[in-house]
């Protein structure tokens, strides 16, 4: 399970090389934040408190240092009175965080909150950071504090923890409510076969194998591959009811069992090749996309579905094959009980035709009705297919990480309650390359460009190395950089090493608030664009660069590749199923009559999230491509028999009828049953994955939709054409050729 800024932003790209060579590795730092509330902070028994846990903490191994007003305190005691030591009495640690109010602004905010920061490496791994979080845990609870305060555990890393353990238990209890609601639906719709809830423990099997895969090429998990596995489920269990399915009604028409088998892996087995292949084709666009999660996604999604079709075809067909010999054997005992003659040949099965059952006689009626309002159902589908189209167009984007949370998670609750103390902690971060770290024009143009961009209403503060330097030079930078290289030895070096790296590297912090919720995304990247604008208008000295940075401008990026990114993704997505149909079938009229539809649901699609007011976020961002993988399996599975039934000589009409009475049972059966798992996903605490699951099943409906109502009209109005002309062609030849014999 990976998250952070890796998962967001490609390694190999200049803005996260930017992040996290210049800024997270140099300057970049974790915090834990231990709040501290009660009637009166500012005590001598509470400070001796604070001062047992930092002592705790401190030997906490990847703890770099910890900060709060006890440890400010002693420092302060020492230059006074030559000891480094917590005050005895309540009225002297009044007087010292009173006559230094700057300073302990931010460990102190008010009489009742007191802060302690444990500060972490920025490239502190998640296990660590796991570890540190437990041990400040620990630390607290046996740091003897006084009963009338209350201590809180919090901060980002604190946060991320909590939401991915939180994950990892929803998606757990929410695929476990998924395959009940599968189990109930395939009870329901598939219950013309035998053995009717088989295809579901072979795609778990399918499921099983794709992890194994996960693991052997070390793909790992994320927010949004999570959310693969209910897709995968979907689809294999598709490929499972489709042998399944052949098999049975094989079994049905010819009694042999031999024959049926051959004929089912003859005709099905390749056609749910051609069908999973063009999926794959689909869900390659994902490959396309900036963000790693979604390349993650992808990638588990094509590996799933390869191994679902292993499952199925191999351990499927076998199984149904092993079931009807057990099935043979029962029914011999028993008819040899009740002294009737047995059947002899043990290749021969029971070769009655199953009556139509109500879903079958439903998918007549509306195929009838397509087919008979062709017109009606192709325009009004084109229609709202452009308005969808348009719709997407002012359909919102959400990065926010803290909306995709339930709202009631401890940590979150937490992490505002933190924010509400001390404002917000969202930053801009600029990497100040220089020639010599020590130039006082360097400085003074870090203090100037402080002061203007301060000035701004969404920069609440700036920091850097400048304000140390100034409070221990009287208020003033120095003119010299002998004066300054002696002012930085007496800065404590972990004070210093915040800002200052090397001889030719400068931080400067611009702190935002709460930016990215308040002004969104967008607002973020308008004011980057200002500053470095302003940066242009107020040049540096000659030699400094500056690039901006940081987790808020990581965001930025996320949003382009959300919003340009899905809409590349979706039409790559049908470029490619285009051409593999093209290149499969070498027919113009297969290969538009299996994408058509699906372009449909893309416009669809769009509509749903505009009415539904749904933003897209890294799960929803996909749907495009979801639509072209999955929808494309039924449109080529539909088309695949429909010329099968036409080779064996029926008429358009006849064919799509045959089509619908044959397979269509399995293929509603098939969608119903990723309705049914996505159907779980519609009620989990976490709203990233409740979005996508109610935006997916509505999407599956429609694919069904278009499956049943528009692919037929479609694929019969233009074979019909396609044979008309054919029928013109053909005599206009038979005639040329008839007049040239005479000439």
């Amino acid at each position: 399970m990976v998250s952070g800024t890796e998962t967001f932003v490609g390694k190999d790209s200049k803005l996260y090389q930017d992040y996290d060579h210049l800024y997270l590795n140099i300057f970049g730092t974790e915090s834990l934040v231990v709040i501290i509330e009660g009637n009166e902070v500012k005590s001598a028994d509470l400070m001796k408190a604070v001062d047992r846990l930092e002592k705790q903490l401190q030997s906490t191994d990847g703890v770099v240092e910890t900060t709060s007003a006890a440890s400010i305190i002693k420092k302060i005691n020492y230059q006074i009175t030559g000891k480094s030591r917590i005050p005895e009495t309540d009225a002297e640690i009044k007087a010292i965080i009173d006559g230094y109010p700057q300073i302990f602004a931010k460990v102190v905010p008010d009489d009742t909150h007191m802060l302690i920061s444990v500060t972490m490496s920025g490239s502190t791994s998640d296990d660590k950071q796991k570890e540190i979080l437990e041990a400040t845990r620990e630390a607290v609870k046996f740091s003897n504090f006084p009963p009338s305060y209350s201590l809180k555990v919090t901060g980002d890393p604190a946060f991320q923890i909590e939401m991915n353990e939180a994950m990892s238990r929803s998606m757990g209890s929410l695929l476990l409510l998924a395959a009940v609601f599968m189990v109930i639906v395939l009870s329901l719709v598939f219950r013309h076969v035998r053995w009717k809830l088989l295809p579901l423990p072979i795609v778990l099997l399918g499921i099983i194998y794709t992890f194994g895969a996960m693991g052997f090429l070390g793909i790992p998990l994320s927010m949004v591959s999570m959310a693969a596995f209910p897709v995968l489920i979907g689809l294999g269990i598709d490929y499972a009811i489709q042998f399944h399915n052949r098999i049975e009604e094989e079994l049905h028409k010819e009694g042999n069992k031999s024959i049926s088998i051959i004929t089912t892996l003859k005709h099905t087995g390749p056609a749910v090749l051609i069908a999973l292949s063009m999926t794959a084709l689909g869900f390659v666009s994902l490959f396309t996309s900036t963000v790693p999660m979604i390349q993650d996604f992808g990638k588990l999604l094509t590996i799933g579905i390869i191994m679902c079709y292993l499952a199925a075809m191999f351990v499927g067909v076998v199984t149904v094959y092993t079931f009807d010999d057990i099935s043979k054997i029962r029914q011999s005992r028993k008819r040899n009980k009740e002294s009737k003659p047995a059947e002899t040949d043990a290749e021969h099965v029971s070769s009655g035709k199953p009556k139509t059952s109500i879903v079958e006689q439903i998918l007549e009626k509306i195929n009838d009705f397509s087919i008979n309002n062709r017109i009606l159902v192709l325009g009004t589908a084109t229609l709202l297919c452009i308005g969808g189209i348009y719709a997407d167009e002012s359909v919102g984007v959400e990065t926010d990480i803290y909306t995709f949370v339930p709202q009631n998670l401890p940590a979150l609750l937490n992490l505002e309650h933190m924010k509400d103390i001390i404002g917000g902690t969202d930053e801009l971060n600029l990497i100040i390359k220089v020639k010599d770290n020590a130039d006082p024009e360097v400085l003074k143009w870090i203090d100037r460009f402080s002061e203007h961009e301060t000035q701004r209403r969404y920069i609440l503060s700036a920091s850097s190395i400048v304000p140390l330097v100034k409070e221990l030079n009287g208020g003033t930078i120095p003119d010299t950089k002998d004066e300054i290289e002696a002012i930085y030895d007496k800065i404590p070096e972990s004070q210093k090493d915040r800002y200052v790296y090397g001889k030719n590297m400068l931080l400067l912090n611009f702190n935002i608030g709460n930016a990215v919720s308040d002004i969104k995304t967008e607002g973020v990247e308008e004011l980057t664009k200002i500053i470095q604008k302003d940066i242009q208008w107020m040049q540096a000295p000659p030699g400094v660069t500056v690039t901006i940075t940081g987790d808020s401008v990581i965001y930025i990026e996320v949003l382009g590749a959300l919003t340009e990114g899905r809409i590349f993704m979706t039409y790559l997505g049908l470029f490619l199923v285009l051409g593999g149909l093209m290149v499969v079938y070498r027919d113009w009229l297969k290969a538009l009559a299996a994408i058509i539809p699906m372009f449909i649901v893309t416009g669809w699609s769009g509509l749903v999230m505009k009415f539904l007011q749904i933003d897209y976020t890294p799960m929803t961002a996909t749907m495009g491509a979801l639509i072209i993988g999955i929808g494309c399996e039924y449109s080529v599975l539909m088309m695949e028999r429909y010329f099968e039934e036409k080779d064996h000589g029926a008429e358009p009409l006849q064919a799509i009828h045959r089509t619908s009475n044959s397979i269509g049972a399995a293929l509603l059966a098939s969608g119903s049953t990723v309705i049914g798992g996505f159907a779980a996903l519609t009620i989990s605490p976490f709203p990233l994955i409740r979005d996508f699951g109610t935006v997916t099943v509505i999407d599956i409906v429609l694919v069904l939709v278009a499956t049943f109502l528009v692919f037929p009209p479609l694929i019969t109005l233009l074979d019909t054409w396609r044979e008309k002309r054919r029928g013109i062609q053909a005599p206009k030849k038979a005639n040329n050729l008839k007049g040239a014999e005479i000439q």
